[in-house]
């Protein structure tokens, strides 16, 4: 049997790696919604806990600490070639990356705590249930998992299954780790920037906890997110993926959510789907530079700088992005005569021909966007 954590990589292999890190009774699925998105500009790796979705209950046993776990978090980063990485944990995976950036700093790039803590509560509420799960099994303390985990109404059923499908030994000993974690005197000595994101509902970590962190860690940022309980990258995966990119991402994060909104989700889907190795540093650098800061330059606007575009595109014979920034153009306010006049004026500075090309296809795209769904 394995002794390393299961995990999913994701991503291009030479982007900077992040590890995320999953919440008591979740498998690395608590990720789905917010995973996808990082991979674009890392390497992420996100792990199962053991005896949780698919890692071996053994790697643990009773009386296991947070440290057992992030010892674990470091033979998979070890066996995957990895030595710095930044890291993201909800709850038990929030406490592992604290507890990896006070003990091992020289691996810890970047820490965002998700929904956790500096201690949770004292030890007997954790000791009682560990005592319950070993004689009980899990089925019945998964009945209440959406009342724990999610706001009134919502829920996710497969974190629900993996939290009745969790081992019992394995999930009481991490609960024995949860009854021994207190890291309220070293949380000062934490070097790496950081993010603490609370759910403003939620019951098991309430936002009083991370503003406890926010205040000892030195330049931490807090983030409270309203309508998120204890499993926030589930519940409010948008408002989470949003605090991590402009966290970890700098440039490029923002970059990528200007990219999005002026050319479309479909279009940078596709981009990234084809995504490879080779291409990723390029990838990044057109997300850093091109629109983590020229295109957020507040000095011209996304109309003028649509224009520009245009005009630079007709000039080079670059007609299949051209097609492109028609449709952006769009996206950003012009009209199909205000870029029909921007083509008219490239005529008389980029020649004819250029132009009659431009024209062409501006034309194909305008016709295409006609037969569908009105421009936003």
């Amino acid at each position: 049997m394995t002794n390393l954590l299961n995990h999913l990589s994701e991503g291009p292999a030479s982007a900077p790696p992040l590890l995320l890190g999953p919440s008591l009774g979740t498998s690395y699925a608590l990720w789905d919604a917010v995973a996808p998105e990082l991979s674009a500009a890392h390497r992420v790796i996100r792990w199962d806990l053991p005896g949780h979705g698919g890692s071996p209950a053994d790697l643990i046993g009773p009386g296991a600490t947070v440290a057992d776990l992030a010892e674990l978090v470091l033979a998979l980063a070890d066996s995957l070639g990895v030595e710095r990485f930044a890291y993201a944990g909800v709850s038990l995976g929030g406490a592992v990356g604290l507890h990896l950036a006070v003990h091992r700093p020289e691996r810890v790039s970047s820490l965002a705590v998700v929904c956790s803590s500096a201690h949770f509560d004292g030890a007997k509420p954790w000791q009682e249930r560990a005592t319950r799960v070993r004689e009980e099994g899990l089925a019945r303390l998964a009945e209440s998992a959406d009342a724990r985990w999610f706001t009134p109404g919502f829920t996710v059923p497969r974190l629900v299954r993996d939290h009745r499908d969790a081992d019992p030994e394995a999930y009481a000993a991490c609960c024995d780790a949860l009854a021994a974690f207190d890291l309220r005197d070293r949380a000062g000595e934490i070097s790496a920037p950081t993010l603490l994101i609370a759910g403003r509902e939620d019951p098991a970590t309430p936002p009083a906890h991370l503003r406890e962190l926010a205040d000892a860690v030195p330049g931490a940022t807090l983030t409270e997110i309203p309508g998120a309980s204890h499993l926030a990258p589930a519940e409010r995966p948008e408002a989470v993926l949003t605090a991590l990119r402009a966290h970890f991402d700098g440039d490029a994060g923002r970059g990528m959510a200007v990219r999005r909104e002026v050319l479309g989700d479909a279009h940078v889907d596709r981009a990234q789907a084809r995504q490879t190795p080779f291409t990723a540093r390029f990838q990044d650098f057109i997300s850093r530079y091109a629109w983590g800061e020229i295109w957020t330059d507040e000095t011209l606007s996304r109309r003028e700088r649509s224009m520009v575009t245009l005009t630079a595109l007709v000039a080079h014979g670059h007609y299949e992005e051209l097609a492109m920034h028609v449709r952006a153009a769009r996206r950003n306010g012009l009209t199909a005569d205000e870029i029909g006049a921007v083509l008219l004026q490239t005529a008389v500075y980029c020649g004819v021909p250029a132009a009659n090309s431009a024209f062409a296809t501006a034309q194909r795209v305008l016709a295409e966007e006609a037969d569908g769904p009105a421009a936003g």
